[in-house]
């Protein structure tokens, strides 16, 4: 059993990566301290090296070996950004590395790690998910004894992660009441709270899993370290089945809370850093500032640091991001709509369904000549989410029998 992360292994860090990474800035952000009535601080680490923190962990691990830990070559799995730290350290510190990643990771990532690594890394896609990535990795590393570089559970990679702590607590001339930290295997979280603890024992730490992946929190309410049967993998960088040994180690007895959120405000909080902050961040990125307005009533008149943890968003996902973030602000709905197979049905669901606002965005129908009806698959998108009772109430008045889709996972899925 590894020992734990400990304060002096953070400092130690620190020096490792000094001159190599950014100290990224702490930013005051008026618009979300303004939503909360408190004083946000986003710590930036989507403007590091590799618009990641995960470049933390991977160097201070990869560079504490030694020549014998490595001759062989070293072995991470990843989801994206910790690939991306690992093929920056391999380049940097000229040692081999094999690089196993999610078939389902977006490209923009992909392209990143072979930007980084160059021919020091070496990619390989297998599974659907970080977890049976990582199982195909751990069995590869083992055959070809080689290192295993782990993402998150991992004392020196944790210590690593935990030298944004001692950057944050440096950088702000008050103490913080509150610091909000995205988890997706815990490594992050438990860095902070390795050294918030030591440092800062009155700041408490409020951890922040994606609702369709909630494996910290589950674990906690159960007592142990468990293995989710399903999750959501959107949020990419924290869809995990099961936390690290450590993390949670850590977690279940530092931890002050762990908030829980949609995916769907997840998208919508990406287009508001986007639109608003002029800010690229990317699903985990973005997960600890979507809790914010969950937990307002806590935070306010609180000084607040807000974890900004990455910005490696594939622009080709913005067309899903959106459509999310309608549906989950109530304005997007689909519908299976039993359509009359007689000329100027369609003119009608037009002319007296939709309302002066709503738009069709999405329209799939087949014509049948044996049969009187016929479905059709209807998008409509409202102006206002109020505006959803009454376009039910007009389609049974006019007699448009529906199924509504969006409470139909196995079927709404097809079509975001």
């Amino acid at each position: 059993m590894q020992s734990l992360p400990s304060l002096e292994g953070v400092t130690n860090a620190e020096k490792r990566l000094k001159g190599l990474i950014r100290v990224t800035p702490l930013e005051f952000n008026k618009r979300l301290s303004n939503i909360t009535n408190s004083s946000i601080l986003l710590k930036r680490e989507d403007v590091q090296q590799i618009r990641s923190f995960k470049i933390r962990g991977a160097y201070n691990k990869i560079s504490s070996l030694d020549e014998n830990d490595f001759k062989n070559g070293i072995v991470c799995a990843s989801a994206g950004n910790h690939a991306q730290g690992f093929a920056f350290s391999c380049k940097k510190l000229k040692i081999n590395g094999e690089v196993y990643m999610p078939a389902t990771t977006p490209q923009q990532k992909i392209s990143q790690v072979r930007m980084f690594g160059g021919d020091y890394v070496y990619i390989k896609l297998v599974g659907d998910t970080y977890d049976a990535c990582q199982t195909v990795a751990l069995n590869a590393a083992k055959n070809s004894k080689k290192i295993f570089i782990h993402p998150f559970d991992d004392k020196i990679v944790i210590e690593g992660q935990a030298t944004i702590a001692l950057e944050m607590l440096q950088q702000s001339s008050r103490s913080y009441d509150y610091i909000i930290v995205p988890i997706g295997g815990g490594g992050l979280v438990s860095g902070i709270l390795t050294v918030l603890k030591k440092l800062s024992p009155k700041t408490k730490v409020i951890g922040v899993e994606p609702e369709g992946a909630p494996s910290m929190k589950t674990s906690i309410n159960l007592g142990k370290r468990i293995s989710l049967s399903e999750i959501d993998g959107f949020v990419d960088g924290a869809a995990v089945r099961q936390v690290g040994k450590l993390p949670f180690k850590i977690c279940k007895d530092l931890l002050d809370e762990i908030i829980l959120v949609p995916e769907g405000k997840v998208c919508q909080t990406i287009l508001d850093l986007y639109s608003m902050d002029g800010i690229i961040a990317e699903p985990a990125g973005a997960l600890a500032i979507a809790a914010l307005d969950m937990i307002k009533n806590i935070i306010s008149k609180k000084h607040v640091g807000v974890l900004l943890c990455g910005g490696n968003n594939d622009v080709f996902r913005m067309p899903e991001i959106k459509e999310r973030a309608l549906v989950y602000g109530g304005l997007k709905h689909y519908f299976l709509v039993d359509f009359p197979q007689r000329s100027g049905a369609l003119k009608q669901f037009v002319t007296q369904i939709l309302g002066k606002n709503d738009d069709i965005t999405h329209f799939e129908f087949s014509k049948k000549n044996f049969r009187n009806n016929a479905p059709a698959v209807v998008g409509i998108q409202l102006k206002k989410a109020s505006d959803f009772e009454l376009l039910v109430e007009r389609m049974k008045k006019y007699n448009f029998h529906f199924d509504y889709l969006n409470d139909k996972q196995s079927l709404f899925q097809f079509l975001i």
